[in-house]
């Protein structure tokens, strides 16, 4: 029996109930976790009406007004002090992570120190540190005007990226992850639209392969070592090449064990991780894309496949119950269902797959991100979100 399971257990408080928070929210809230839910985009959040949510919180948007958000957690603390906080969006995480000793005083908080934090927030200072330590990942600069997108222009080749160096308030103004661009008008015109929008980028060279050279190192790591890992390789995204998986499925990846490690051990990081490699098609080696310092999309698979990362993360937190490594099953599928079939009918035909393809990860063992027919609520929220932006 896990320590956790021998007391009263405390809440946990899960900031933001998007896909990433759905499935903390599930992975507490089956273990028995009492489950509140911080809300600040209620339109597009679906988790905060789970059968596990027993309270829900509105609160002002982390970003835009985060001494706000910060005073409403402070506020709360009459009554939930004690509680695990767990923030699930880049957004949360940032807020959190600068205030992170006020909220220390109230209660156990699962995220980094700010100046760990900036180090995996920030993509240039995350390439910056690979360098420095060897951690093979793309070629990339940080331009600063015109003149210097005009100047690495004549160094490298097309297809290429300009690549946000903070990652959700990009997609937050454009919708999209990054942008991939063909030449030189292209790179300046994406540059400018960055700039104009107060947006710091990278120019950043295409790693080729397909969506499945994609794989994502998962790590609880503590003290300076990776007490419990996982990894997983990504089988199609949303959108192709380079938006976020769609599916994925759990499988052994020994190659990007010590990379992951060694970028989390020099960000001197501890707790939960999903650190994203790709494998150069040029040269087989896989290249580091980013690090994540919390719970991630696809964070339903490993509970599926036996490792229930948040779990872990609360009873070590909460009850000192330091984890061990174990074992987990291969050859699991994630499946965001309607990601899925929107971008396979969108794109059949232009993504190399067969039918059988599309299709092979709903005939093996699998676990969808939102529907779960125990659960049903969040996945009728998500088609309800879906249908009102249509119509709009």
């Amino acid at each position: 029996m896990s320590i956790g399971q021998e007391h009263t257990l405390s809440p946990a408080i899960v900031l933001a109930s998007h896909t990433m928070g759905l499935a903390v929210i599930r992975a507490l809230g089956s273990m028995g976790v009492p489950i509140v839910v911080v809300v600040y985009d209620e339109k597009e959040d679906m988790g905060c009406v789970s059968k596990y949510v027993r309270e829900k919180i509105p609160a002002p948007h982390p970003e835009k007004f985060e001494d706000q958000f910060i005073g409403v957690l402070v506020k709360c603390a009459d009554r939930l002090g004690g509680s695990l906080i767990i923030p699930t969006s880049d957004e949360t995480l940032l807020a959190v992570s600068r205030h992170k000793a006020i909220l220390d005083r109230h209660y156990l908080v699962a995220c980094t120190e700010w100046n760990i934090t900036e180090q995996f927030i920030d993509k240039k200072r995350t390439y910056a540190l690979a360098d420095a330590i060897g951690v093979p990942a793309p070629k990339t600069t940080i331009p600063n005007s015109a003149e210097d997108v005009e100047r690495y222009s004549r160094t490298i080749q097309y297809p290429c990226l300009v690549k946000p160096c903070q990652s959700h308030r990009y997609y937050d103004r454009f919708k999209r992850k990054m942008t991939r661009v063909e030449n030189l008008g292209q790179m300046l015109a994406a540059y400018q639209e960055a700039a104009d929008a107060g947006l710091e980028t990278m120019l950043q060279e295409l790693i080729p392969g397909d969506d499945a050279q994609g794989v994502n190192y998962n790590s609880y790591s503590w003290d300076g070592k990776p007490l419990v890992e996982f990894t997983a390789e990504k089988v199609r995204n949303a959108p192709p090449g380079l938006g976020s998986p769609r599916v994925a499925v759990s499988k052994h990846v020994p190659e990007v064990l010590e990379p992951g490690r060694k970028i989390l051990q020099s960000m001197g990081f501890y707790g939960y991780a999903c650190t994203e490699f790709k494998k150069d098609a040029r040269d087989g080696v896989y290249k580091l894309m980013e690090v994540n310092g919390r719970h991630n999309l696809s964070g339903l698979l490993a509970v599926r496949c036996g490792i229930n990362f948040p779990w872990i993360h609360y009873n070590h937190l909460l009850y000192g119950e330091l984890p061990t490594a174990r074992d987990y099953q291969a050859g699991v599928y994630w499946i965001d269902i309607i990601r899925d079939i929107g971008y396979s009918l969108k794109c059949f035909g232009r993504e190399h797959y067969s039918l059988s393809q599309y299709i092979q990860p709903y005939r093996k063992p699998h676990i969808f991100a939102i529907l779960d027919r125990r659960d049903p609520k969040p996945f009728m929220r998500r088609c309800s979100n879906l249908a009102r932006r249509a119509l709009k």
